[in-house]
């Protein structure tokens, strides 16, 4: 049986009341409760304070470019099916840098569970505002306010239909951790988007102001139901549902890859057919 001790213990270099710290706790208490062992797990990050997660932990890594982790981890996940793979980066990583893959897999659905720290704000790069920073806010970099609307990632990951889609806070790490968990079971794409304060840099967004706005989303709603779930979405503000918002039933990428199932390193080549290839080089 797999323990959360199973994935060490390690000193971070996060600044003390970030919400990464509740974070990794609820991604180690899910993979152990989904008896997850360290070599069947692979964590691939991008670059910011969420990325350096993986680091934290006893597993599998890889730290790729600045929003590059998606389809690093797309490619993973196709060569070795047998791994579970998570996608662990920021706002600003997933949704800026990133943005574009993100897209690509929104479209793909890759078997794969995307973990977005989300704090409205770039807080290794020192506080400047990123893709979900509120119009209006000030931040070291826009001192006069944030003029553009903010990015709306969890309407875009239902307006695709993925197979799941998740909004979560740090401040529940119990309904994260259930949440992380739902969300590696789940086939295909899979997007927890995890609400979580900067207490250096984001001084609007604080714990208290996600702690006041926050609610579980009842059995009242259907997630399998794409208007309400557009719905509950595009609900932010004064009120923030948490829970499953959508959960789809789109076939995963992976189904429509050859040789679907079995790991690159257990493929045998046909030799007949490598030689023939040489001979016409001849």
């Amino acid at each position: 049986m797999v323990r959360v001790e199973d994935f060490g213990n390690f000193e971070t270099a996060w600044c003390p009341g970030c919400g990464n710290h509740s974070i990794l706790k609820a991604v180690k208490q899910a993979l152990a409760g989904l008896d997850l062992a360290p070599h069947q797990t692979l964590l691939v990050s991008g670059i910011g304070q969420a990325a350096k997660l993986p680091q934290y932990l006893h597993c599998n890594m890889f730290n790729g470019l600045h929003g590059r982790a998606l389809p690093a981890a797309t490619g993973a996940r196709l060569a070795n099916p047998r791994l579970k793979v998570f996608a662990v980066s920021g706002d600003g990583c997933n949704y800026g840098e990133g943005g574009n893959h993100f897209l690509a897999a929104l479209r793909r659905n890759p078997d794969i569970t995307l973990l977005a720290h989300d704090n409205q704000v770039y807080g290794l790069t020192k506080g400047q505002a990123s893709p979900t920073t509120a119009q209006g806010q000030k931040t070291k970099t826009q001192p006069g306010g944030q003029p553009s609307v903010p990015l709306n990632p969890v309407a875009i990951a239902v307006a695709m239909r993925i197979s799941l889609v998740v909004r979560a806070f740090s401040g529940e790490p119990d309904h994260l951790a259930a949440m992380v968990a739902q969300a590696a079971e789940t086939p295909g794409f899979a997007l927890v988007d995890i609400l979580q304060p900067c207490v250096t840099f984001n001084k609007v967004n604080t714990f208290q102001w996600y702690k006041e706005r926050c609610y579980m989303l009842g059995d009242d709603h259907d997630p399998t139901n794409w208007a309400a779930a557009m719905r509950k979405a595009d609900e932010f503000g004064d009120r923030i549902p948490l829970g499953v918002i959508w959960r789809g039933d789109r076939a995963p990428f992976e189904s429509l890859a050859p040789g679907r199932g079995t790991p690159l390193a257990e493929h045998r080549l046909d030799r007949s057919a490598l030689e023939k290839l040489m001979d016409s080089f001849a």
